[in-house]
């Protein structure tokens, strides 16, 4: 006897209106009275030694607004600078007034109405005059780059500069870019003010755009304590490293700070309010965390700290009761440091607080934990020993330095790393090493503090998190947590199976060549042979690396592409050495072959295969070339594809190309796709999850997400693909600065908009028109969309991206060859099929279709029949099974534990169908799924065929309203089976309602052990209450 469980999935994405309810005063009590109750509470503790600091001044204006008075979520008034206090200063003759106007209606949940609903704009200069007593302050920006009635969008005109007085903070700024992809942007900056003098800030267009305007929402002025971060007079400075043996940095009055980074290391993120008096912001230390290993979080919030080394106001207790450890593994602690990047600009100096407290019961005495401190490798300590410094546990000290990061090339920015490893034993008891916080600081060279400006830099800002109320939130008193080694070794077993398995999954498409034994190095007279001594006439193009040349090697016999570093190259030594370890090592027909290079008289030369066609780009826009048919593009995407495909998926290494665009795809004589250009490449060892890296690309094609946190992975080129497949279906740059509509300056964003309006075959390549088909249009947009989600997670492989993409064209020689054979669609036909491969299976479906997916909008209606169906298993044997219906089933992740007495049970039947789909694929939980095409579990039909698509309606479907909001709906049932029967699911259209359809994602039967829930025959049953 057998039992069925039977689970329906359903997967649906329904829009819900929304509506912003009106907020007044009046009815705001309630609100203000748990706000203040959650938030505002003191904490009490017997820390000793505590001085709250009280600013003397703490002045908020809230730019462009009329309001004497407005409350922001930190409980501090703003004040409006319409008002006369604050109003800005132009000249008198100028024509062009600044503006205080309303953000642009409403506003998302998560902005703050203050300050960020109101903003002062002007085409012109003005200035903010505001009188302080002296000392030395905090200045904070606050931007809100959006598009403002009246003002073209900030992407377009919002570039300026920003003066306190003699000091610029800013220059040619654009706060939009500056905001790497995040919705608020805030800049802080420290300065000192004189005995009678007002700070003035003056905010000026960039004159080199046309029609150019300044903005700011809100600016705040905050005193601090005298020398918090400025060097006392009786000081002599802080150690200068990397100079002179005793060098000493001093931190005069004259010097302006610009906070680069402010960090809870081990810690959650400290919002303004939970800072010390000063509203500084902290964040976590996650996103800069380089090599970590099994580093260790310990909390002790019951601590009692003693400020008597350092002012209580320094930083935040939570700073100092939180930290990151190495751990107490002495061998893998001696082969590995702890390791924070950070990005910073190039060719200034910077001020480095390092904040500690041993908190620890295990750390009471000098000689306990010691250990090496380095920043940008140059050695800071070699002893640091923090009770020793602080006198004994429990007492908060911080370290400070001075470093210079250098100009290197023309490299904008530079990684500005701190890195903890332990000292030898004989020093120390433990080998470990301990950080809790830092400060890093830019300072101002000649009254200068501006970096890069717009051109693709990475971001060096401190993006603004708004405050999120948070209920019934607890603390741990100790945070250690450390995987059982059984667990880890199962879960990497895991691990390395599933990717082995999918690693392989396309070997029969993009098997490589076998790599050569050598790379041919040329001399430099061969070079100049094979180019006529550098002919001009040969260059067949240029780019930031130098010139490129059309040659001949072989005694004229084999023409080749010679690139050659010019001495103003951006791309500069590293990327030339890079390219050459690269391409060296890999031979795939679908990566450009490198066949050799010369380093000879400081002349730095590649050479490559030569690309007969040119550029992608060449056959797409701008160009005089014909344009490519539709079967053309998708075999170049597909080609490409294969190449980062192969390029992510290394046994050992995976390598991310960071440059992904059509100027590096090449064409050859037989029109295959060629990724090329492997200069800013990136390899990445398995066991790492992301590289943190200065952030390198093209405008245009840049991942936000690795813009923003700085964390490479494979996924940051699947993003730059998915705006090359944009560029072959549009056929148009990926930035157009002359789009009339704003929103069309991106074309990865007005790809997505047109997307999700059901409008992406208004947007094509009017060539294209009536040569593309719909089906395969579908595909294609479903791929390069999914490609451009905002997290890297949502993205698909590039193992899924050739998927989808061979499907395109599959689908697209299907309807041309059903057209030539002149067949008539009706009702009781198979349209067509189109499967998507990622988190989702196919689906089985009737008609008027038409599905939101997460991540992958397909928003075309088609139309379908479908009459009942059956599916049929099997059983040999009576049993109990669990039989799961899957309908865009998410996957599952059984965790692995290490309990007593565990009996793990192997199910006789174990069936997985991927409905819809014509293959067999293996899911994310290791599960292998069968598809229904291939005959083994083909459905039983009546004459009208069932059809396969992957997109459904939300209309008059079932699976909707049992989804009860959820994307995804799972239905289980439980059935017994008998000896000998088989197992017949059928899928039925309701009779009563015209046109009706059924549909199915996946099914699963699963057998279950014999009275897992049915009640034994020796048995009497269970208590029926009631």
């Amino acid at each position: 006897m057998r039992l069925l469980s039977l689970p329906l999935c359903f997967s649906l994405a329904m829009k819900i209106p929304t509506k912003t309810p009106n907020f007044s005063l009046q009815n705001s009590f309630p609100c203000l009275f748990f706000f203040f109750s959650q938030y505002l509470v003191v904490p009490v503790t017997a820390d000793f030694n505590v001085t709250p600091y009280y600013p003397i001044e703490n002045i908020t204006i809230d730019c462009g607004s009329p309001s004497t008075n407005a409350l922001s979520l930190d409980g501090r008034s703003w004040f409006g600078d319409s008002n006369g206090k604050f109003s800005p200063i132009e000249p008198q003759n100028n024509k062009n007034k600044s503006l205080g106007t309303e953000t642009i209606s409403p506003q998302p949940s998560f902005v703050a109405n203050v300050p960020y609903s109101t903003a002062r704009l002007s085409y012109s200069q003005f200035t903010y005059s505001i009188p302080l007593t002296a000392g030395q302050k905090f200045i904070r920006l606050h931007f809100y780059p959006i598009s403002y009635p009246g003002f073209d969008h900030p992407s377009i005109k919002a570039f300026f500069s920003v003066k306190a007085g003699p000091v610029t903070l800013l220059s040619n700024f654009s706060a939009l870019l500056h905001a790497g992809g995040e919705v608020l942007l805030v800049k802080e900056f420290c300065v000192n003010i004189n005995e009678s003098q007002r700070l003035n800030l003056t905010f000026t267009p960039s004159p080199d755009i046309t029609d150019s305007y300044a903005f700011i929402n809100g600016i705040e002025v905050v005193s601090m304590p005298t020398n918090l971060y400025y060097t006392p007079e009786s000081d002599e400075g802080v150690p200068f490293l990397g100079q002179a043996q005793g060098s000493l940095y001093t931190l005069g009055n004259n010097t302006a700070l610009e906070m680069m980074y402010r960090v809870n290391v081990g810690g959650k993120e400290i919002s303004p309010m939970g800072d010390t008096g000063m509203f500084r912001n902290w964040l976590a230390d996650d996103n800069y965390l380089t090599i970590a290993k099994s580093s260790v979080l310990p909390v002790d919030n019951s601590i009692n700290l003693n400020f008597s080394g350092i002012p209580s106001y320094s930083a935040p207790r939570d700073v100092y009761v939180t930290a990151r450890t190495m751990g107490m593994n002495k061998t893998q602690n001696k082969n590995y440091q702890l390791t924070w990047e950070f990005p910073v600009d190039s060719g200034f100096d910077y001020f480095v607080r390092l904040h500690f407290c041993e908190f620890q019961t295990d750390i009471t005495k000098q000689g306990d934990r010691v250990f090496e401190i380095s920043l940008t490798n140059l050695t800071a300590e070699t002893e640091a020993d923090i009770i020793r410094w602080s006198g004994g546990n429990g007492i908060p000290i911080y370290q400070d330095y001075a470093v210079a990061i250098g100009t290197k090339g023309n490299q904008k920015q530079q990684n500005l790393s701190i890195a903890l490893h332990t000292s030898p034993e004989r020093r120390t008891l433990y080998s470990d090493a301990i950080l809790n916080g830092l400060e890093i600081f830019k300072l101002s060279n000649n009254f200068d503090l501006t970096g890069p400006s717009f051109d693709l830099i990475g971001p060096n800002v401190h993006h603004v998190k708004q405050p999120v109320m948070q209920l019934g939130k607890k603390t741990t008193t100790v945070v250690a947590v450390v995987a059982p080694i059984f667990g880890f070794i199962t879960v990497s077993l895991l691990l390395f199976v599933i990717f082995r398995i999918c690693s392989n999954k396309f070997a029969h498409n993009s098997t490589p060549v076998p790599p050569s034994d050598i790379c041919r190095r040329f001399s430099l007279r061969e070079i100049k042979t094979a180019t006529n001594n550098f002919d001009a006439n040969f260059i067949i193009g240029r780019g930031g690396f130098g010139e490129v040349y059309k040659g001949f090697t072989n005694a004229g016999s084999t023409p080749v592409a010679i690139k050659r570093l010019n001495p103003g190259s951006q791309q500069g030594v590293l990327e030339f050495r890079t390219e050459i370890e690269m391409l060296s090592k890999l031979r795939h027909q679908n990566l450009v072959s490198l066949i050799g290079y010369c380093e000879d008289n400081q002349e730095m030369i590649l050479v490559y295969d030569y690309m007969v066609h040119g550029t992608l780009r060449d056959h797409l826009y701008s160009t005089d070339n014909p344009p490519l048919q539709w079967e053309q593009r998708l075999k170049m995407c597909i080609g490409a594809a294969h190449g980062l495909h192969y390029l992510h998926r290394g046994p050992n290494h995976t390598i991310i190309h960071r440059d992904v665009k059509t100027t590096n795809i090449l064409v050859s004589e037989k029109w295959v796709a060629k990724v090329s250009d492997f200069g800013l490449s990136k390899m990445n060892d398995l066991s790492n999850t992301h590289i943190s890296t200065a952030v390198k690309g093209s405008i245009g094609y840049l991942d936000p997400e690795y813009y923003r946190l700085h964390k490479l992975t494979e996924k940051s080129d699947v993003y730059s693909f998915g705006v090359v497949l944009c560029e072959v279906l549009c056929a148009r740059a990926p930035i157009d600065r002359n789009a009339e509509d704003h929103m069309q300056i991106s074309l990865a964003e007005w790809a997505q908009h047109c997307y999700n309006n059901g409008s992406l075959d208004e947007i094509i390549d009017p060539y294209l028109q009536g040569q593309i088909k719909l089906p395969s249009l579908l595909k294609f947009g479903e791929v390069a969309i999914s490609c451009l989600a905002s997290e890297g997670m949502k993205r698909p492989a590039m193992s899924e991206v050739v998927y989808g993409l061979e499907l395109a064209l599959q689908l697209h020689e299907s309807e041309i060859n059903r057209n030539d054979a002149n067949h008539v669609n009706d009702s009781s036909s198979i349209d067509y099929h189109v499967l998507f491969t990622s988190d989702s299976a196919s689906m089985r479906v009737g008609r008027n279709i038409s599905i939101f997916l997460p991540g992958y909008l397909s928003v075309f209606p088609h139309q379908w029949r479908i009459q009942a169906k059956q599916q049929l298993f099997p059983f040999k044997t009576s049993c109990f099974c669990c039989c799961l219906l899957f309908f865009f089933s998410q996957y599952l992740v059984v965790p692995v534990t290490t309990d007593f007495n565990v009996k793990p049970y192997s199910p006789t039947e174990n069936y997985a169908i991927d409905c819809g789909s014509s293959g067999d694929g293996q899911s994310f939980n290791s599960c292998y799924w069968i598809g229904d095409g291939n005959g083994k579990f083909s459905p039983i039909e009546q004459q009208n065929k069932s059809s396969v698509i992957n997109a459904i309606s939300e209309q008059n479907f079932n699976a909707l309203f049992h989804a009860r909001g959820e994307v995804t709906v799972v239905k289980e049932f439980c059935v017994n089976v008998d000896q000998g029967q088989r197992f017949n699911l059928t899928f039925i259209p309701t009779p009563e309602i015209t046109d009706s359809y059924a549909f199915i994602n996946g099914i699963k039967v699963v057998s279950m052990p014999t009275n897992l829930y049915y009640t034994p025959e020796s048995d009497e049953g269970v208590p029926f209450l009631g």
